[in-house]
């Protein structure tokens, strides 16, 4: 999203909405939409008609169902289908053929994206069936009873057919996955699919034999096929089903294209093209479709005067839907050529700006699509077409779905001056604001919609200098909008800035939105760090990464601030009458303080701290309204005072921790404290055994689990409380009986969403029993283990027990909590006692078997996924075998369990850190040498993360792995060896330091810029779990990690050493950065410079962010050019790579003082670190963009090839003939709103009359001409096309200008009798009579 390097079509199109394969067609799409059967214009309503699932519909592309589709294509062939005669109607007549595109893959991958929708919408009925469960429990059991069997009905319906769609969808991806081979013979689709009798000319000798495809002639079967489109006088279903079978043989072989005769195929595509029947003429456009190869070909197609034609097609009604929609393919499989644009018509991209004016045009979007994609590729022409206003209103209006698409189009465009020179400054993307500022034509859709496209536009570079010129005026009128008192309009408004500046809400931020006080979520004790438990991170202690995106946030922060945001916001808190969104923005308040705070320097945040009119109106007594300002204050101070305490515990105001730091001081946090109801007395306990309903119930379901979590964790931490609950009450024995698998009771329960809790209090009354010498005595005598152990050995091969439905099954594992054994066996594994009680029981021996079958890979999952290996015993060794004797996909997954334990350390509570890891970095280590490469990668990218730690670092290091074999996959974890003087040492006994940087230097720094811009654009996409409450038996959250951090740089690298430091010295690499920034820095024009000087930039950013490689910045004096970039280039996207860079250079000490000195100043920790958030103290000289001179479509010079009509017309009318000049005239007074129905109504009069001037071929030429050079509406276009005769476009194509109207009536006498059949429907109605009557 920060770089505008991406490629066009992945930038104006990746965000388009694709629609299910299995929705039915609805009436108001478009005919481009359908997967179904062609209908004639014109057939009855109450005719047999079926329609298909529809295909993916308006999709770029780049994201089509269909890989193998060809250019330009967007759904199914054209086929039609029998309709029933009628008398009196033409429709009788039409026997239509199937349109069938999409090939055999095609079809397999929409069935299976159905079955992926069908188990997405599954998902959903089954969180809704748990979401209603939850609900139910907690009223009275008598009630709902009747209601819960129901709901529980359903759930177990909707598990079912969740198994069975997975089942599915993992047949169709295997079958999809396999080589299959054509079962199509050749004579089942040459050339008569509709039964109609072929003429003799057609009949070879091998159309009627059974040849298979591997065996047929290419260059015959198109002879064949061609030979048979020359039959004269034949129904359009026969042309059709001729041109499908053209299509398919084009498609069984791809590279016969390349060796048509145009003489001969153009001739029969003209003849096609220039038919009555829409069918036949739809057909005509897709041959040609499928004929297109390269450059050349489509000047063939163009001399074929194909221009004309897709001109007439387009300005068609909508009866012609079939016809526009494959004359719409055709001209975008132009754009997939390369250099295929310099061949698009300027009067065609007119025609289709003229469609996409029309708001109810079912072709509509695809318009869009297709103009904002001429956009990316040849400005010019769109600019010189007026193909610009369509794309601005579809913006300012709001009707488009997806407006984002089309302002990152313009976003592309506004990053160099050579494009932005097409757009006006200051409008293209000013006008998405439009829904926001006009307060009278709000509309909540639009408004959201439009909202979206300016989060885009506001996370890029181009759209947020752009936006931010006229002294910040469409921000300013944004953040000025909150005045307007339209609580949408608001609420639309606090969204943005919540998503803007990247805050998540804390944990208690619903409940306090709904009204809850803060006081019950104020105690720390309370509040749950948000950050994930499940792995626990490096405690970096060398200096974080730098964090680009908080960094980015800091300027959008002191934007927003210089915008007024806060006394807009102070104003709504104040003015508002809807409670939630009073809280809603107060919250959002002391979110901005707290952030400015951190990531801000300390000159924009300490004024803002003051709120200094909020004080003002408090503090006016005499007025009423100083009780509300009084209000908003408390409240303001009770929510900072909330998130201070949510807050990690070594995290004070204007101090940013790493993101490690954050997570390690979360554990920490989350050590176990001292619980105070561990020591209770008697009556409390006793009371507490009472409440907890085990005494009172046999029923578990009947039981309150909190007041038992609660026993658990408090008196039973204690022995003498132990004791008494096992001999004293039933409480441990019903407990403990509960959990027995044989008992049928814990084991038979469905896996839900709700009952994990079970599951919790089982793992918590393991742990719990393990801490005192009862517990453990209990446990070991209890049945409990000896059941789960018997349960193992069910699945054991070698124990000699089986069952004919095993507990631990597969379908027990998914459906029932059967799985919950496993994180009890963990817990277990965690601790010494436990593992003597596995040995005992043999369960370790039992899994050993397992793993040695490899029959059950969902057993051997669980098992390790649950498994503590804290410990030195059992546990590793089956680590260790998993990950050498495993399958692949085993090695991986027992590769991902080392993730946590290869990178924990423990922060005790005097600061020390201490690390267990070294055997899980030895085993990590053996993985380097797997032969699966992927089984390599995943411990490469585990070791690359345990290298943030020094100490790991330097002990991955002592293990000398051997990474050569590995190539660019071991590459990122032999720069981390950099960092240290070991690896450093190491590395060089290698020859690897000399080598990789020459390679750097010549090459691989340019790369690093393609590099760090795709990843800043994954970070700045806002990535939401797609299912938050999903369960998983499997930890498979370990894969999915988000590898979004900044790509390791090898400068920086080197820069941390003082070895490294000296070679860079003697190599003098750092000179030639700093004088390429010198001598290019402020060119504009070359691409290849820019990048170069790009990775230039962040070559000297990573040395300058080293206090080692800091004195090169200034031995250099390169900082200065490098403000300079970020403050006056013309190439947004390289002011803002120096905006980073400059960030970069101000974690330094010495770096930050450099920038001090021009104007730049960052937030430092109380220590004085550098967090290295670097922004102007002067906004407007960063975002100094001045207005430029927009290009006038008039002056805009078309090359011939984008010409239709090469000669311009005259200035002055000059035609002999009165009436045809006074068509000409009437022409011009069309685009004149004040003559336009005069205008009209004389051309209807002269319709009337017949003057001979619409049988001229020449005065239509002219015509075509005007429609070619001006602006015309595309009713308007529909009403000129249609007042010529039809016969005049044939002599157009043909070349036979003749300007009188006897040339006109002999050249019609002179077409041949084959295209008086094709094309006129009078013909075809006398000959599809005369095939009646004889079939009769």
């Amino acid at each position: 999203m920060l770089s505008t390097s991406a490629t066009p079509t992945q930038k104006s199109l990746a965000n388009q909405p694709s629609h299910s394969v299995a929705s039915p067609v609805a009436a108001s799409r478009p005919s481009l939409d359908r997967d179904g059967s062609l209908q004639p214009p014109n057939a009855p309503a109450g005719g047999p008609r079926t329609m298909a699932p529809a295909a993916s519909s308006l999709a770029p592309r780049g994201l089509s169902l269909n890989p193998s589709q060809p250019p330009g294509s967007f759904s199914s062939d054209l086929r039609s289908q029998t309709m029933q005669s009628r008398a009196g109607s033409r429709a009788d007549l039409y026997i239509h053929e199937k349109i069938d595109e999409d090939d055999e893959t095609s079809i397999a991958e929409n069935i299976l994206n159905a079955l992926k929708d069908s188990l997405v919408r599954e998902l959903k009925i089954k969180e809704g069936s748990e979401n209603m469960l939850e609900a139910l429990n907690a009223k009275k059991a008598k009630q709902t009873k009747e209601q819960r069997q129901r709901v529980e009905a359903e759930l177990t319906a909707s598990n079912t057919r969740i198994k069975e769609l997975k089942q599915r969808i993992t047949d169709a991806q295997r079958s999809k996955a396999a080589p299959s081979t054509p079962t199509r013979s050749r004579n089942e689709g040459l050339l008569l699919n509709s039964g109609l009798r072929s003429p003799p000319s057609a009949s070879r000798s091998g159309a009627g034999s059974d040849v298979d495809d591997a065996t047929e002639s290419p260059t015959f079967a198109l002879a064949e096929i061609l030979q048979a489109l020359e039959a004269e006088g034949m129904t359009p279903e026969y042309y059709v089903a001729g041109a499908n079978n053209l299509v398919d043989l084009f498609k069984r072989h791809p590279t016969l294209k390349y060796d048509l005769v145009w003489s001969v195929f153009g001739d029969r595509m003209q003849v096609m093209l220039l038919s009555g029947s829409r069918e036949v003429v739809a057909a005509g456009y897709r041959m040609l479709r499928y004929a297109i190869s390269d450059v050349a070909s489509l000047k063939k197609i163009r001399a074929l005067n194909t221009d004309f034609m897709v001109v007439v097609s387009l300005a068609k009604d909508r009866k012609a839907d079939v016809e526009r929609e494959q004359a719409l393919k055709f001209v975008r499989a132009f754009l997939d050529v390369k250099d295929g644009v310099r061949e698009v018509s300027r009067a065609v991209v007119r025609t289709i700006a003229a469609v996409a004016e029309q708001v109810e045009d079912r072709l509509r979007p695809i318009c869009i699509e297709t103009l904002a994609e001429i956009l990316l590729r040849d400005p010019a022409l769109l600019v010189a077409s007026g193909g610009l206003v369509p794309l601005s209103e579809t913006l300012a209006e709001g009707t488009y779905k997806s407006p984002e698409s089309l302002s990152s189009a313009f976003l592309y465009l506004l990053d160099a001056p050579h494009t932005r020179k097409y757009l006006r400054a200051g409008y293209e993307l000013e006008v998405l604001f439009t829904a926001f500022t006009d307060a009278l034509f709000t509309y909540e859709g639009v408004v959201k919609q439009n909202s979206k496209a300016i989060a885009s536009a506001l996370k890029s570079w181009s759209g947020l200098m752009t936006l931010s010129m006229y002294n910040f005026r469409a921000i300013g009128s944004l953040i000025s909008s909150l005045m307007l008192p339209s609580p949408t309009l608001r609420d639309t408004v606090i969204d943005l800035l919540y998503s803007l500046l990247r805050i998540k809400p804390p944990a208690w931020a619903t409940s306090y939105l709904a009204g809850r006080r803060l006081t019950t979520y104020g105690r720390v004790t309370t509040l749950k760090t948000s950050t994930s438990s499940k792995e626990e991170t490096v405690y970096d202690d060398d200096g974080s990464e730098q964090n680009f995106v908080e960094h980015y946030t800091a300027l959008l922060l002191a934007i927003f601030i210089k915008a007024g945001m806060m006394p807009n916001l102070l104003q709504v808190a104040q003015d508002t009458d809807d409670p939630t969104l009073k809280r809603k923005t107060t919250l959002l308040i002391g979110e901005t303080l707290k952030l400015a705070s951190r990531i801000l320097p300390s000159s924009w945040s300490s004024e803002l701290q003051l709120l200094p009119e909020l004080f003002a109106a408090a503090s006016q007594f005499e007025n009423e309204a100083h009780f509300n300002a009084t209000g908003i204050v408390y409240q303001i101070s009770s929510v900072s005072r909330t998130l201070y305490r949510s807050s990690p515990s070594g995290y004070a105001a204007g101090y940013l921790p790493s993101s490690s730091m954050l997570e390690n001081m979360g554990h920490a946090e989350e050590a176990p404290k001292a619980n105070a109801l561990v020591n209770t007395d008697d009556a409390t306990f006793r009371q507490l055994l009472i409440d907890s309903g085990v005494l009172g119930h046999s029923n578990p379901s009947k039981w309150n689990w909190d007041v038992v979590l609660k026993i658990i964790e408090g008196p039973l931490m204690n022995g003498k409380r132990v004791e008494e609950a096992i001999k004293a009450s039933k409480f441990a024995k019903r407990l403990v009986g509960f959990y027995r698998p044989f008992k049928f009771k814990f084991a038979e329960i469905k896996n839900t969403r709700n009952t994990q809790k079970y599951i919790r209090v089982g793992c918590a009354l393991i742990h719990t029993l393990l801490q005192t010498a009862e517990g453990i005595k209990y446990l070991a005598d209890n049945k409990l283990l000896r059941q789960i152990a018997e349960c193992l050995a069910q699945c054991d091969p070698t124990s000699g027990l089986t069952a004919q439905y095993p507990m631990f099954s597969r379908d027990r594992l998914t459906d029932t909590l059967c799985c919950g054994y496993f994180p009890m066996l963990g817990v277990l594994s965690g601790d010494p006692k436990g593992l003597q009680m596995l040995e005992r029981w043999r369960i370790f021996n039992m899994m050993y078997h397992i793993l040695d079958f490899k029959q059950r890979p969902d057993l051997i999952k669980l098992l390790l996924a649950h498994l503590d290996y804290s410990l030195q015993g059992h546990p590793r060794v089956l680590l260790s075998k998993a990950l050498t004797a495993g399958t692949k996909e085993m090695r991986i997954h027992a590769t991902n369990m080392l993730r946590k334990y290869a990178t924990r350390q423990r922060v005790t509570s005097t600061g020390q850190i201490i690390s267990d890891s070294k055997w899980a970095i030895q085993l990590l280590v053996t993985q380097l040498y797997d032969p699966e490469v992927e089984v390599c990668a995943t411990a490469v990218k585990i070791l690359e993360k345990a290298c943030n730690s020094k100490a790991l670092l330097e002990y991955i290091v002592e293990c000398r792995p051997a990474l050569d074999h590995l190539g660019e996959i071991g590459a990122p974890l032999l720069l981390r060896f950099l960092s240290t003087s070991i690896g450093y040492h190491y590395l060089d006994g290698l020859d690897y330091i000399s080598n990789e940087m020459d390679d750097w230097f010549l090459g691989r720094n340019d790369n690093y810029v393609s590099l760090i811009e795709a990843s800043l654009a994954r970070s700045f996409i806002d990535t939401q779990e797609d299912q938050p409450h999903r369960l998983s038996i499997y930890e498979d959250d370990l894969d999915t990690d988000q590898d979004n951090h900044v790509p390791p740089h090898f400068y920086r690298e080197l820069s941390r050493t003082k070895e490294g430091c000296k070679l860079l010295e003697d190599k003098g690499h750092f000179e030639e950065f700093a004088s390429t920034i010198r001598e290019y820095g402020m060119q504009s024009e070359d691409a290849e410079l820019i990048t170069k000087v790009k990775g230039c930039l962040w070559a000297v950013g990573n040395v300058g962010s080293m206090e080692l490689g800091a004195p090169f910045l200034e031995s250099t004096d390169v900082v200065g050019h490098i403000v300079k970039i970020a403050e006056s280039h013309d190439v947004m996207s390289l002011r803002g790579t120096a905006f980073f860079v400059l960030g970069l250079i101000s974690r330094s000490t010495h770096g930050l003082e450099i920038l001090s000195e021009h104007g730049w100043e960052t937030n430092t920790t109380p220590l004085g670190i550098s967090l290295g958030l670097c922004v102007p103290t002067d906004l407007s000289k960063f975002f100094s963009c001045k207005p430029w001179k927009h290009e006038i479509p008039a002056n805009i010079v078309l090359p011939d090839t984008q010409k239709t009509i090469v000669e311009p017309p005259p200035v002055e009318i000059q035609e002999e003939d009165e009436t045809n000049r006074r068509i000409l005239e009437l022409m011009t007074e069309l685009g004149n709103m004040v003559l336009y129905k005069k205008a009209k109504a004389e051309l209807f009069q002269l319709r009337h009359k017949k003057v001979p001037g619409f049988r001229h071929p020449a005065l239509f030429r002219k015509v075509l001409s005007l429609l070619e050079r001006h602006h015309y509406r595309l009713p308007d276009r529909h009403l000129v096309i249609e007042l010529f005769d039809k016969s005049v476009l044939r002599h157009i194509v043909y070349g036979e200008d003749s300007s009188d109207e006897s040339g006109g009536s002999s050249g019609d006498e002179q077409r041949t009798e084959r295209q008086r059949s094709v094309s006129d429907p009078s013909e075809m109605e006398k000959i599809a009579a005369r095939t009646q009557k004889s079939s009769i």
